[in-house]
Parts: structure tokens; C-alpha cells; sequence
């Protein structure tokens, strides 16, 4: 804990509204016994000031150092000064000078006397800073002999860029694929919208020069026909249990890419729309098949279709149409009689809704141009892509053109009511508000309807983790069944740490941007093993050295922190007492602010340290003052971010309000809230995400 804090005031933060040289003889009057260096500078961040601060530093003097300038947000690589002192920053600028207002709304005036609010304001976060250094310790983590080797789960296009990325990077892989040939569904196209310029024609996917060179990698052990067991363990020492045709396999594994793709949508969505009643209504990955094997034909007699109609935006009405048949359900049911006895159902229940079809939209409309290039280069057959919302963002707007100047394309915005069954079994498209006019009828020999792509962790969530909290991600449901972390606004992350989803079971894209998607995941999974090995966090507090410490002797074996945990970082044992795994851990604090007993805490972040800060806000009575007085605990992960933002942006809000930055909101505990009410505070706000 620092007792001889270094406080250095940025005059290019705060003025001309703030007087540096008035708050640095606050600071030395008022805290003097702690803080014997107090300067000014006119840029700190620049070289000049950096070199002032690093030679008080040096000169053994200073256990802290306090910087008390713009957002700690910017410029966090410019005060390094090589861990010899404990650091915290003050943010004056962004949430003191430029969101400060008077209470009549107006903005004080430049280089004039500074307002007695705003002064307060100044001062109360400078005394929070050096009360927090005063209460933080040095965090000494544990370095760990951590495994390289990262395991990718699933073989498909995703999958093989992500092992071939890990493997350049100087990881071994082993790359485990359940069906029996690599490539996924990458390898049942036939070709691909462009993925280089100039973004006109469909080009080859390029899957089969990604498998051979996977295959011919030294460093990548891929595995097909083969299932993932079990993995048991954390971050950087995960033990992968894998089942393949020869028997059961063990590997020591550091982190794992979840690359497993994703599966087609139950075709009952797309009933409205003729599919499963009529023979030449098909989807977009059957038809994708015909082109590939042989070319495309019409399923009720095998001729090359003369007309071929793509329909585009499906999904609303598909909902519409779901809720309908509903309603009529409810009116027509029964009512259920109470049974105690009935059995519970599975867990989980595969995720599959109408939204699957909105989330894919910009695949679909990229497919309809492609797959209408197929139509146009059949020499004799035209392609008609009706839309509502035709989505081709960046380079492939040129795709779109290109399609516009096709002869044989035919595009139209519009809203497709039905498709019904004519003589000889061609089709009827009944459509609303085309180009053509507001109600039209059009004749083809086929139709082909976009296809949901729903993630794979939304009809098979089990990636078999050995987790008190169970063997998959939790909460899949909230996000539609897609393995994106969503809980810290982060790509790649899920919410098991260690595990890092790309592709499509993170959200629908291209090959193009799958491709990039497996690099940062195969990354980021370096960069787990490496900070699992250094003993750091990965994610979202990158490098924080910091890790929960455990009053044992007080602990009653609640098990609160074990089961609020969001990441499974803690297991317990026979008796509930917490067992920590450490690289799991990611210090977000939701453990120290479920504890009753308050037993658990970081070396620099802890609950004496955010109840001292408060108490340092300086509340006058409201009869004098006016208010209310609100104290804001902002997650340093978005609402935080947002604040300074909004600063930056010329709001403001009310001068009576202080902020404390927490690491998440889940680290609060309820004496924070008791300690502001007996301070004199009005109330407590909480900004963060969902809960």
C-alpha cells in the first residue's frame, strides 16, 4: 500500500476552467503527510512530463504515483514505469471539466474564476485517488508452466483457417472434426461470392488447397470421424479427451477455437412459402448442391428450368405466419391439467426460431446474386431475385452491380405473399409493392428460398466441459443459441474463458470473413496461453496481475461465490468451501461482491478501498447546496467508456454526481451502498449491461 504518493496534475486536461496551481496547493496543504511531491505540468503526457515523473520515480522516494489529468482510458501506455510504484489515474478532464455544468445548465466560463461546484468536484476526485493508492497492494501472481498446444473444434472452413493460423504462430494444433472428411460446408459449394477484387463473378472456394495444406502442416494433428469427450481442466492445462475411430485419445491442450459451424434451418419455416408441398420450390443449400453435382435441374421431371425465381426477406412474414398458428392453437387447446408427477424435460432444448432467418440475411442476399449467376450462365434461363432489403455492405455493392448489368438477372423490391403449385408443376409467385406494380403474379419453373443458418451451439451446446456449472455455455438461450460471450463486449470471448468462438456459431458471415474470424480467434487463444503462463488475465482486464484472495478462516461455505461466478473460475468442495482456478479467472470481482461475509478481496481492488474512497466525497448539507447528490458506480467496460464519450461529445450532467469506476457491477456489495446513504448521499446509481 503507497505512503508516499507522487501527485502530478496535467494543466492541458483542465484548463483554462480549473487552476492547477490551486488544486497542487490543496493537495499539499490537505494531504501533505502522504503526498510529499505535488507538480504541475503543462502537457504531462508528453515527453518532458513523462521524463519529470519517471525521475522522482528513480529516485526511490515515491511508492505511488497519482495522474491526474484526461481519462485513464488514453495515453495508458505512456506512464510505464516498470512496476516500481503503484499507479492510478484521475480523470479531470472527461468527467470533471468537460461534463461539468452549473445548475442553471450554462458552461463556466474560459479562464475565468472557477466555480465553487467544479472546484469540489476537482477535489473530491483527487482525494478518492490517493485514498485508493493508500489501499492498494501489489498484486504478486503465480507464473504457470502453461501447455502451447490449442485444440480446434471443427474441421469446415473456419476451422482449418484457425488451425493453420495457431500452427503459423508456432502452436501445435489438433484439430478434431466429427465427420469423416475435412472441409465442412465449404466443401459441398460449388463456388464462393468474391473474395478479392474486383468483386464482380463467383469465384472457387479455394476449400481443397486449405485442406491439403492443412494435412501437409507438420504442427496440425487433425482428427476425422472423431468427437471431443470431455475436456477437463483450465486455461493453459486442459486435458481433451477425444474419441475417434481407433479408440480414445488424451491431449494436453492450453485453449480451444470452437469452429463448429453451423446447421441448416428446419425447412417447417419455410411451409408458408410452397417448400415441402410443392417439388420445385427449393432452398438455396439445395440448390447449391445442383450445381455442384451435376447441374441444376427441376426436382419433378429433371429438366434445366427456363426461369428461376430467388425470394429474399422471408422472415417477417414467416413470423407472421407463426404467430397466427399460434393463436389458433390457443383458442383450440384445452386447458392443461396440473400434473405433479410429469417428468422434467432435457436441460436444453434446441434453439431454433424465425430469427435465424433475419440474423442470416446478408448471406442470403448474397447468395441469390451468386447462385443467379448460375441461373444466368445456363445460357438460356432467366434469374429473378425479388427483396425487400437487399444487403451488400462494402465491396459488395460491385457484386450487386455487376448483377444489375446481367441480362438474365431480373431484380425487383417487393413482398412475397404466397407461392402456389400451377399445371406441370411450375409456380405462381403472388407479390406486394414490386417495381412492377402493386400487385403482380409471376410465373418459374423454380423457386429458391433462403436458408436459416442456425449456429451449431444452438442444437448441440455440449462442448463437454468438466465445470461444476455443467458441460456447456450457460445462458445460450439469451443469445438465440450463438456462442458469443455477449456478457463482456469483447469478439471471440464466450463465457468460458480459454474457449473462443469463430465462424458462424458466432454469428452468420462470408468465407471472406470467417477466414479473418478464425485468425483472431486462433490469437486470441495465443494470447490465453501466453498470459495463462505469465500469470495475468487475458480478458477484459488484459495483463491484470491481480487474483481473488480468500479469508478462509471466515469463510461459512455458502458456496454464493461459487454459483454467482459467471465463468466458472471457482469449484468447491465436499464442505462448499471454494477451490479457485486460477487461469479461469477473469477479475471481474463478481465473487468478492457475492460474498455476505465479505471475506474475499484483490490486493488492489477490495471492498475497505471503494467504501474509503467514498468516504472522502465531500457532501455539504442540501439545505446550503442544492442537489441531489448521486453516486454513480459505472462498469469500467462500458459504462464507463460511454461516459467519457458523452463528455466528449459536449453532454453534461449534474455537479452534485461523482463517479467510481468498478470492474464490474456484479463486484458490488451492498455496505458500498450503505456507506454513500450514511455519508449523506441521495442515492446510488448503477450503470453496466444486463444484468
Amino acid at each position: 500500500m503507497a505512503e508516499k504518493i507522487g501527485v502530478y496534475i496535467d494543466e492541458s486536461s483542465i484548463a483554462p476552467f480549473v487552476d492547477a496551481g490551486a488544486i497542487a496547493a490543496f493537495v499539499s496543504e490537505k494531504l501533505g503527510g502522504i503526498c510529499p511531491v505535488v507538480k504541475t505540468h503543462k502537457r504531462l503526457a508528453g515527453p518532458d512530463g513523462v521524463e519529470m515523473i519517471k525521475a522522482d520515480v528513480d529516485s526511490g522516494e515515491l511508492d505511488g504515483v497519482l495522474i491526474c489529468g484526461a481519462t485513464p482510458r488514453v495515453d495508458w501506455d505512456v506512464y510505464d514505469f516498470g512496476g516500481k510504484v503503484q499507479l492510478e489515474r484521475v480523470n479531470l478532464r472527461e468527467q470533471g471539466v468537460l461534463s461539468y455544468k452549473n445548475p442553471d445548465g450554462s458552461k463556466p466560463e474560459a479562464g475565468g474564476e472557477t466555480p465553487a461546484l467544479l472546484d469540489a468536484l476537482v477535489k473530491d476526485y483527487v482525494k478518492m485517488g490517493v485514498m485508493k493508492l493508500t489501499k492498494m497492494g501489489e498484486p504478486n501472481p503465480e507464473t504457470l508452466e502453461t501447455v502451447k498446444t490449442i485444440l480446434v473444434l471443427g474441421g469446415g472452413w473456419t476451422g482449418l483457417n484457425a488451425a493453420l493460423a495457431a500452427a503459423k504462430a508456432g502452436h501445435e494444433v489438433v484439430l478434431v472434426e466429427k465427420k469423416d472428411v475435412l472441409g465442412g460446408k465449404a466443401a459441398k459449394m460449388f463456388k464462393s461470392f468474391p473474395m478479392s477484387p474486383p468483386y464482380e463473378t463467383p469465384v472457387d472456394t479455394g476449400v481443397d488447397k486449405l485442406i491439403a495444406e492443412v494435412e501437409a502442416d507438420k504442427k496440425i494433428t487433425a482428427l476425422t470421424g472423431a468427437t471431443l469427450e470431455e475436456m477437463a481442466g483450465a486455461p493453459g492445462m486442459y486435458e481433451a479427451k477425444v474419441s475417434t475411430a481407433s479408440g480414445e485419445q488424451s491431449f494436453k491442450v492450453g485453449a480451444m477455437v470452437l469452429a463448429a459451424g453451423w446447421n441448416v434451418q428446419d425447412g417447417e419455416y419455410l411451409a408458408p412459402f410452397g417448400y415441402g408441398a410443392c417439388k420445385n420450390v427449393v432452398t438455396t443449400v439445395e440448390f447449391e448442391a445442383m450445381a455442384k453435382n451435376g447441374g441444376i435441374k427441376r426436382p419433378s421431371d429433371g429438366k434445366t428450368p427456363e426461369s428461376v425465381a430467388f425470394i429474399l426477406d422471408v422472415a417477417e412474414l414467416v413470423k407472421e405466419k407463426q404467430a397466427d398458428a399460434e393463436g389458433e392453437e390457443a383458442e383450440e387447446a384445452p386447458a392443461a391439467a396440473c400434473d405433479d408427477d410429469e417428468e422434467e424435460g432435457p436441460v436444453f432444448e434446441p434453439i431454433e426460431t424465425a430469427k435465424h432467418l433475419a440474423y442470416s440475411s446478408e448471406l442470403s442476399s448474397l447468395v441469390a446474386l451468386k447462385q443467379a449467376n448460375y441461373v444466368a450462365d445456363l445460357g438460356n434461363s432467366t434469374a429473378y431475385i425479388i427483396y425487400d432489403s437487399m444487403m451488400v455492405p462494402g465491396h459488395n455493392e460491385r457484386y450487386y452491380r455487376a448483377a444489375q448489368d446481367n441480362a438474365a438477372v431480373m431484380l425487383t423490391k417487393g413482398r412475397v405473399e404466397a407461392v402456389d403449385e400451377a399445371a406441370g408443376g411450375s409456380l405462381v409467385i403472388k407479390a406486394s409493392g414490386t417495381l412492377l406494380g402493386d400487385e403482380i403474379e409471376l410465373g418459374a419453373d423454380m423457386v429458391v428460398l433462403p436458408t436459416g443458418m442456425v449456429p451449431a451451439t444452438a442444437q448441440d451446446p455440449t462442448i463437454n466441459l468438466v465445470y461444476r456449472q455443467g458441460p456447456a455455455f450457460p445462458d445460450l438461450d439469451l443469445f438465440d443459441g450463438y456462442a458469443d460471450s455477449n456478457y463482456i463486449c469483447f469478439p471471440y470471448e464466450t463465457r468460458r474463458t480459454g474457449v473462443y468462438a469463430a465462424g458462424c456459431v458466432r454469428q452468420p458471415m462470408t468465407l471472406a470473413a470467417a477466414a479473418e474470424d478464425a485468425a483472431g480467434a486462433a490469437l486470441k487463444a495465443v494470447q490465453c496461453i501466453t498470459s495463462a503462463n505469465h500469470g495475468v488475465s487475458v480478458h477484459p482486464r488484459s495483463g491484470d496481475r491481480s487474483y481473488p484472495v480468500f479469508n478462509f478462516m471466515r469463510c461459512t461455505q455458502c458456496k454464493r461465490c461459487t454459483e454467482e461466478c459467471p465463468f466458472g473460475a471457482l469449484d468447491d468442495d465436499e464442505k462448499g468451501t471454494p477451490k479457485p482456478n486460477p487461469t479461469r479467472c477473469r477479475r471481474c470481482g463478481t465473487c468478492m461482491g457475492a460474498c455476505p461475509e465479505r471475506v474475499i478481496s484483490f490486493d488492489n481492488y477490495n471492498i475497505d478501498m471503494i467504501g474509503s474512497m467514498i468516504r472522502e466525497i465531500d457532501v455539504p448539507p442540501k439545505i446550503e447546496e442544492g442537489g441531489p447528490r448521486v453516486l454513480i458506480f459505472a462498469c469500467e467496460n462500458d459504462a464507463y467508456p460511454a461516459l467519457d464519450m458523452a463528455a466528449i461529445r459536449g453532454r453534461s450532467w449534474s455537479p452534485y454526481v461523482r463517479i467510481i469506476p468498478v470492474r464490474c457491477l456484479g463486484s458490488l456489495n451492498a455496505i458500498w451502498v450503505a456507506d454513500a446513504m450514511s455519508k449523506g448521499i441521495d442515492g446510488v446509481m448503477l450503470l453496466g449491461c444486463k444484468y
